[in-house]
């Protein structure tokens, strides 16, 4: 009788993705292309502008070029250094009204959860309305100056300050906390002496950036009349004057770099 020999397998070929994966990438990606297409053809793209577009910003550039340096101390000093002043401020009210609203939205400190929800609902709120449009409304408010811009600072702040605080917060190690609560300490000193030294990297870090990015959207603000540089660059605009042009996007990209270095320094010699 013939021995009999084991049947022979054929050999399996190795897929990165199974078949379900594939078909989900392929239908993904169609999607995005039927997107990208669809949007295309709402934003109604002109070939020829798209084809014109170098020839403009050379002759832009061309314009824009001696840059009016002498127009510096009398029309960018002043609306920089309000720049500044509304980033700063607007920054420090933001953490002032952040900190308690950030404290409220944390479950493992406050255990009500209504009180959680409508923390939160002011968090997701107040960053979920962009600084133009808070500069719009108090522009309409109080007038054109820099109050408004500090305060559409402000209040784009809150959301983005309190959020990360929150989850600090909620992310804290328990076991200082529960060392605290087992000796009797009383609330204020549970959040000073347990919180307060987990939560103060993240505190500062936040604080910093926060001023960081406030500085760049404060530049754009006088455009829709918020106070600022951008209120000169806005002039300069509409005025055709592009050598002043130039020089106030110079000193936005100077002072910005600025920020850049001493945030960066500050946070080096504090955290």
């Amino acid at each position: 009788m013939p021995e009999s020999r084991p049947t022979a397998h054929p050999a399996r070929a190795w897929h990165r993705h199974s078949r379900s994966e594939r078909l989900a990438r392929l239908i993904l990606t169609l999607s995005v292309v039927a997107a990208v297409l669809a949007s295309v053809r709402s934003v109604e793209v002109i070939p020829e502008f798209l084809l014109d577009a170098p020839e403009q910003v050379q002759d832009l550039l061309v314009r824009m070029w001696p840059i009016n340096v002498g127009f510096y101390p009398s029309g960018v000093h002043d609306a920089l250094v309000d720049t500044l002043h509304i980033a700063t401020l607007g920054t420090l009210i933001a953490v002032a009204l952040a900190l308690p609203v950030g404290v409220l939205s944390a479950r493992n400190l406050i255990r009500s959860r209504l009180i959680n929800l409508a923390a939160r609902l002011i968090l997701v709120a107040t960053r979920s309305v962009n600084s133009l449009i808070w500069a719009l409304l108090f522009v309409a408010i109080f007038g054109p100056g820099a109050l408004a811009g500090t305060l559409a600072i402000a209040c784009r702040s809150i959301g983005f300050v309190g959020k990360l605080i929150g989850e600090a917060i909620e992310e804290a190690d328990p076991g200082p906390i529960e060392a605290l609560h087992a000796a009797g300490a009383p609330w204020l000193s549970v959040l000073s002496q347990g919180y307060w030294p987990q939560l103060a990297p993240t505190f500062w870090s936040v604080l910093l950036l926060r001023w960081d990015i406030n500085i760049r959207e404060s530049s754009v603000l006088g455009l829709v009349g918020a106070g600022g540089v951008g209120m000169a660059l806005d002039t300069a605009l509409n005025l055709f004057q592009w050598t002043r042009v130039s020089l106030i996007l110079l000193s936005i990209f100077v002072i910005v770099i600025l920020a850049e270095i001493i945030v960066t320094q500050i946070r080096k010699r504090i955290l």
